[in-house]
Protein backbone atom coordinates (compact mmCIF):
# COMPACT_ATOMS: atom_id res chain seq x y z
CA UNK A 1 0.00 0.00 0.00
CA UNK A 2 2.91 2.79 1.04
CA UNK A 3 3.79 1.42 -2.67
CA UNK A 4 0.98 2.56 -4.39
CA UNK A 5 0.78 5.96 -2.06
CA UNK A 6 4.44 6.97 -3.17
CA UNK A 7 4.21 5.74 -7.17
CA UNK A 8 0.84 8.48 -6.51
CA UNK A 9 2.66 11.33 -5.26
CA UNK A 10 5.75 10.81 -7.54
CA UNK A 11 3.40 10.60 -10.52
CA UNK A 12 1.30 13.66 -9.02
CA UNK A 13 5.38 15.57 -8.54
CA UNK A 14 5.91 14.63 -11.81
CA UNK A 15 2.76 15.89 -13.48
CA UNK A 16 2.90 19.39 -11.88
CA UNK A 17 6.94 19.52 -13.01
CA UNK A 18 5.50 19.05 -16.64
CA UNK A 19 3.00 21.14 -16.41
CA UNK A 20 5.36 23.83 -15.18
CA UNK A 21 8.28 22.84 -17.63
CA UNK A 22 5.41 23.46 -20.41
CA UNK A 23 4.21 27.01 -19.01
CA UNK A 24 8.38 27.77 -19.11
CA UNK A 25 8.27 26.92 -22.62
CA UNK A 26 5.27 28.68 -23.82
CA UNK A 27 6.56 31.85 -22.48
CA UNK A 28 9.70 32.02 -23.33
CA UNK A 29 8.48 31.02 -27.19
CA UNK A 30 5.74 33.70 -27.11
CA UNK A 31 8.55 36.09 -25.57
CA UNK A 32 10.88 35.66 -28.66
CA UNK A 33 8.09 35.68 -31.00
CA UNK A 34 7.42 38.94 -29.91
CA UNK A 35 10.60 40.32 -30.10
CA UNK A 36 10.81 39.60 -33.11
CA UNK A 37 7.72 40.99 -33.94
CA UNK A 38 9.22 44.32 -31.92
CA UNK A 39 12.45 43.78 -34.66
CA UNK A 40 10.34 43.66 -37.69
CA UNK A 41 8.52 46.75 -36.99
CA UNK A 42 11.50 48.89 -36.06
CA UNK A 43 13.48 47.96 -39.20
CA UNK A 44 10.03 48.59 -41.52
CA UNK A 45 10.30 51.82 -39.71
CA UNK A 46 13.73 52.57 -40.01
CA UNK A 47 13.67 51.88 -43.50
CA UNK A 48 14.92 54.57 -45.75
CA UNK A 49 11.98 54.14 -48.88
CA UNK A 50 9.19 53.98 -46.94
CA UNK A 51 6.56 56.74 -48.40
CA UNK A 52 6.06 59.41 -45.94
CA UNK A 53 2.57 61.30 -46.01
CA UNK A 54 2.52 64.46 -47.22
CA UNK A 55 -0.23 67.07 -45.35
CA UNK A 56 -3.38 67.66 -47.32
CA UNK A 57 -3.44 71.26 -48.52
CA UNK A 58 -6.17 73.50 -46.28
CA UNK A 59 -8.31 74.51 -49.03
CA UNK A 60 -8.28 74.58 -52.71
CA UNK A 61 -7.03 78.03 -54.19
CA UNK A 62 -9.07 80.13 -56.66
CA UNK A 63 -8.10 80.44 -59.84
CA UNK A 64 -6.19 83.02 -61.59
CA UNK A 65 -8.32 86.21 -62.59
CA UNK A 66 -8.22 85.10 -65.63
CA UNK A 67 -10.22 81.46 -65.32
CA UNK A 68 -12.37 83.44 -63.15
CA UNK A 69 -13.90 85.32 -66.43
CA UNK A 70 -13.86 82.17 -68.31
CA UNK A 71 -16.17 80.66 -65.45
CA UNK A 72 -18.37 83.40 -65.03
CA UNK A 73 -18.64 83.06 -68.72
CA UNK A 74 -19.20 79.25 -68.74
CA UNK A 75 -21.92 79.65 -66.23
CA UNK A 76 -23.79 82.52 -67.26
CA UNK A 77 -23.74 81.25 -70.92
CA UNK A 78 -25.00 77.39 -69.50
CA UNK A 79 -27.79 79.02 -67.28
CA UNK A 80 -28.55 81.17 -70.93
CA UNK A 81 -28.85 77.96 -72.56
CA UNK A 82 -31.08 76.53 -70.07
CA UNK A 83 -33.28 79.27 -69.98
CA UNK A 84 -33.61 78.98 -73.86
CA UNK A 85 -34.23 74.84 -74.05
CA UNK A 86 -37.32 75.95 -71.58
CA UNK A 87 -35.35 74.47 -68.35
CA UNK A 88 -36.32 78.06 -66.37
CA UNK A 89 -35.27 76.13 -62.41
CA UNK A 90 -31.86 74.77 -63.74
CA UNK A 91 -31.11 78.51 -65.33
CA UNK A 92 -32.65 80.23 -62.71
CA UNK A 93 -29.97 77.88 -60.24
CA UNK A 94 -26.78 78.55 -62.66
CA UNK A 95 -27.24 82.67 -62.47
CA UNK A 96 -27.72 82.01 -58.29
CA UNK A 97 -24.41 80.32 -58.30
CA UNK A 98 -23.18 82.09 -60.85
CA UNK A 99 -23.88 85.48 -58.14
CA UNK A 100 -23.21 83.46 -55.19
CA UNK A 101 -19.65 82.62 -56.30
CA UNK A 102 -18.75 85.47 -58.66
CA UNK A 103 -20.78 88.62 -56.76
CA UNK A 104 -18.53 91.66 -57.94
CA UNK A 105 -18.48 89.94 -61.66
CA UNK A 106 -19.22 91.70 -64.92
CA UNK A 107 -21.95 89.21 -65.91
CA UNK A 108 -24.19 89.91 -62.06
CA UNK A 109 -26.09 92.42 -63.10
CA UNK A 110 -26.97 90.52 -66.26
CA UNK A 111 -27.87 87.37 -64.00
CA UNK A 112 -29.76 89.29 -61.86
CA UNK A 113 -31.89 90.57 -64.66
CA UNK A 114 -32.37 87.09 -66.11
CA UNK A 115 -32.94 85.11 -63.60
CA UNK A 116 -35.64 87.33 -62.76
CA UNK A 117 -37.24 86.74 -66.28
CA UNK A 118 -36.82 83.38 -65.76
CA UNK A 119 -38.91 83.28 -62.22
CA UNK A 120 -41.50 85.33 -64.28
CA UNK A 121 -41.27 82.50 -66.84
CA UNK A 122 -41.69 79.58 -64.08
CA UNK A 123 -44.37 81.70 -62.45
CA UNK A 124 -46.16 81.84 -65.50
CA UNK A 125 -45.89 78.17 -65.92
Amino acid sequence: MRIAIWLALLGIVAGFAYAFWLVIRRHAERKQAAEERMAAFIAQTMRPTAPKLEPAPAAVAPPAVAGNLAMEKLLFEAAAKAGEAGEAALSIQLYARLIARYPASAFAAQARSAADAQKGKLARS
